[in-house]
């Protein structure tokens, strides 16, 4: 516990008025440059982990959390995919179950460029219960009640439309690898559909590259009549679905491929925990150059001080006290420094999605283009333990800056600092 005489001093050396203006102005950067790194990290960390939930949010509106496929057969398909699908249904933890079938194809339009597309089969009645696709937030024309049997509608994203040049009632043809044999030889087989909804899920890849057609119609495109390329589930809770995977794997065997969704996109979210670990790396360096001034402001106020040093250690202050005082001036520092920077990079983070938007209608520029980047807003998530995490380190670090400019204090001897004064 520190003595009051030391927490006296030095809060009287801190609200003093100095003659060595630059040991102020190097108290002052210090203290604004922990302010500055703890706003910075709180808020860059803040808004990766809102890209990091906004990008697994708007995924798992696309996929199921866990897909089961099969393996048998030459195509890897599921015969009986209403029976796979029942069992599914009654599993506990599992709260939707839909078959599906999915191949890539090419989709050519009369006035557009071909696009190579993962086209999906789904059966409209259950696709709900495992994905959001459907939503009317995501519906930007028609819906997935229009993909009916025998019609040969298809749902494209708008990216994809754009580039087919294609709109509601447009014609589109599916082109699929898989040939034909005719009098001329092998083609490719070909089915013309219509396109009867439209949808944006602002995920580039998904809105660009993604069609969906009703069951029964890729069964008939891809000779898979009343069977399906598997069964996708949905969960109660998506972070048991790896569990849940290997539950259903070892309940259904070696007949059927059990995946979760963190298979597929396990590199995709392992970058992030990764850019998020260099991220506070690398803005932690901005606290640490702080520190170094404080560490210099610390030691010119020892120097600046040294007669004061004497005198107090002639009058009975201990060494230990007079450490005391250096380790309270450089603390205080660090707390103001800290506390500002929580409050201020909270406040920040926190309205970080209003603030972008006001810059972007400034400027006259949007910072994310959309057919770029998977998302075009900038999310921010706080995290209250990371707020703590990162003021806790901040003190820590200021705290440990004050150890050599004290210990300098108090090697000081009295008789060598008054001897020229």
């Amino acid at each position: 516990m520190f003595k009051p005489l030391a927490l006296f001093v030095g809060l009287r050396y801190i609200r003093s008025k100095r003659d060595n203006h630059s040991i102020s102005f190097i108290s002052l950067a210090s203290m604004i440059g922990i302010t500055l790194g703890v706003l910075v990290l709180i808020t860059i960390v803040s808004v990766m982990n809102g890209f990091q939930s906004e990008l697994r949010g708007r995924i798992l509106g696309m996929v199921a959390h866990v897909t089961v496929s099969g393996i048998g057969g030459a195509k890897g398909e599921v015969s009986d995919w209403q029976a796979l699908q029942e069992t599914l249904s009654h599993q506990q933890g599992i709260i939707g179950a839909a078959p599906y079938i999915e191949k890539q194809v090419m989709i050519n339009s009369e006035y557009g460029t071909p696009q190579g597309v993962l086209l999906q089969g789904i059966a409209p009645e259950f696709q709900d219960n495992v994905s959001d696709v459907n939503a009317p937030k995501h519906m930007e024309q028609g819906n997935f009640s229009a993909l009916a049997p025998r019609h040969y509608g298809i749902a494209l994203g708008v990216g994809l439309a754009e580039r087919l040049n294609v709109t509601l009632g447009d014609k589109v043809t599916v082109i699929s690898p898989q040939a034909k044999v005719t009098p001329a030889g092998l083609i490719p087989r070909m089915k013309r559909f219509t396109v009867v909804a439209l949808y944006r899920l602002r995920l580039q890849d998904y809105d660009s590259s993604t069609a969906f057609i009703h069951l029964e119609d890729a069964g008939r495109l891809f000779k898979m009549k009343g069977k399906a390329s598997g069964v996708r589930v949905k969960l109660d809770d998506l972070f048991q679905s790896d569990a849940m995977a290997m539950q259903l794997q070892q309940t259904l065997g070696d007949t059927f491929k059990v995946k979760s969704w963190t298979e597929d996109n396990a590199s995709l979210f392992h970058a992030f925990r990764m850019e998020k670990i260099m991220m506070f790396i690398v803005l932690g360096l901005i606290i640490l150059v702080a520190l170094f001034n404080l560490v210099a402001s610390l030691v010119m106020m020892v120097k600046d001080k040294q007669a004061d040093i004497a005198i107090l250690r002639t009058q009975g202050m201990s060494a230990k006290q007079v450490a005391r005082v250096f380790i309270i001036q450089g603390s205080i520092i660090g707390v103001v420094g800290t506390l500002l920077g929580v409050f201020l990079g909270v406040l920040l983070a926190s309205n970080v999605e209003s603030i972008v938007p006001a810059i972007e209608h400034l400027i006259g520029q949007k910072f994310f283009a959309e057919d770029v980047f998977y998302i075009t807003e900038v999310p921010s998530e706080v995290h209250i333990d990371e707020v703590i995490l990162i003021a806790v380190l901040s003190l820590i670090a200021a705290l440990l800056a004050t150890i050599y400019p004290a210990y300098r204090a108090a090697s000081i001897q009295p008789a060598d600092s008054l001897r020229y004064e």
